[in-house]
């Protein structure tokens, strides 16, 4: 499985982003991210095997979550779907600037 590592200033928290390569949505919370430089770590689950697909299925449904992207997983506990800007700055602890 491709993880692609992110550095950051920002990296209180443990950050993994299920995302596809070619959602919009995915690319603002990617962008956000580093915009905020926050340390993160993403998988574009649409460049995986059919395999590591649903492992990732799995993954998001076994931590209550439903399948959509992008998926964001804080701490290995909070579950985040979608490009929900005041739910992500939340649970990262970003102000708004």
């Amino acid at each position: 499985m491709n993880v692609v590592k992110v550095d950051g200033k920002n990296s209180k928290h443990r950050v993994l982003l299920y995302a596809l390569s070619t959602c919009g949505w995915c690319r603002k919370t990617k962008k956000f991210l580093t915009d905020n430089s926050v340390a993160h770590e993403y998988i574009d689950v649409d460049l995986c095997t059919d395999e590591e697909y649903e492992q990732i299925c799995r993954d998001i449904l076994e931590r209550g979550g439903r399948i959509a992207f992008p998926t964001l997983i804080v701490d290995d506990s909070r579950l985040i779907t979608g490009f929900n800007v005041d739910e992500i700055r939340e649970a990262l602890e970003i102000g708004n600037t």
